[in-house]
């Protein structure tokens, strides 16, 4: 069995916020993560970039554009990574109807984002940006859910999911980055006040992924695959 580590991190996620949650995942052959942290590292370097620099979206400046540039394509250009992005909106949740809260929702998101990356004949760990105090219990639940739709009743398939700190692992800084374009691209107004380095990178991810990042892919896409989960019953 290959095995596979797989990065997340999520941006909008409180239920007051009425911009839609923006799921990520990046998937690579665990024997490949220490080069690409390394190259990660090396193109900090070319750009004289502190190592410990911590890659966000909402760091994003003219500063370190070609730096951004560069760290997209190289994720574009290499083979064995994939990424997946949900996008999931809020407008017409009624939590109450399906009997559940908004982090049964957010559970179920996570659901949906991994569980077309999993697959029986691989084994997998599972990195979460850490999200709040409650995260073990949140955790746990998603394993159980994962490895019973896959009747991996011995996690013998996913061997392990856990948070971490984004500051201390790259490729959650990276999918970090890449779902902030998503959400720039679906909410911002396109006018000259906003980020226009931002703007810029959204348009580069655009062209590396040959995607619009507006509609869904086809689900077996693997490269850059995107889903856009509505509510009332749509999916």
């Amino acid at each position: 069995m290959s095995e596979i580590n797989i990065y997340c991190d999520e941006s909008n996620h409180l239920e007051s916020d009425d911009k839609p949650m923006v799921l990520g995942a990046l998937y690579c052959p665990r024997s490949k993560a220490a080069t690409i942290n390394s190259r990660i590292r090396e193109i900090k370097t070319e750009h004289g970039i502190p190592e410990s620099y911590e890659i966000k979206w909402t760091k994003v400046s003219k500063k370190y554009i070609q730096f951004y540039f560069d760290l997209i394509s190289y994720f574009f250009d290499i083979d064995e990574i994939g990424i997946r992005v949900l996008v999931a909106s809020k407008k017409g949740l009624d939590h109450k109807k399906h009997g559940q809260s908004h982090d049964d929702w957010y559970n179920k998101m996570y659901f949906q984002l991994l569980t077309k990356v999993i697959q029986s004949e691989s084994t997998y760990r599972i990195c979460l940006d850490r999200k709040d105090t409650l995260g073990k219990e949140r955790v746990n639940k998603l394993r159980e859910v994962l490895c019973n739709k896959e009747f991996d009743f011995k996690r013998e398939i996913i061997k392990e999911i856990r948070e971490v700190h984004s500051n201390q692992v790259q490729m959650v800084q990276v999918i970090d980055l890449i779902i902030g374009a998503v959400q720039f691209n679906l909410c911002s107004k396109d006018s000259e006040k906003e980020n226009q380095a931002k703007r810029q990178i959204v348009e580069h991810l655009k062209k590396k992924s040959g995607r619009t990042l507006t509609v869904n892919t086809l689900p077996s896409e693997f490269k850059f695959n995107l889903f856009f989960w509505e509510g009332n019953g749509k999916k």
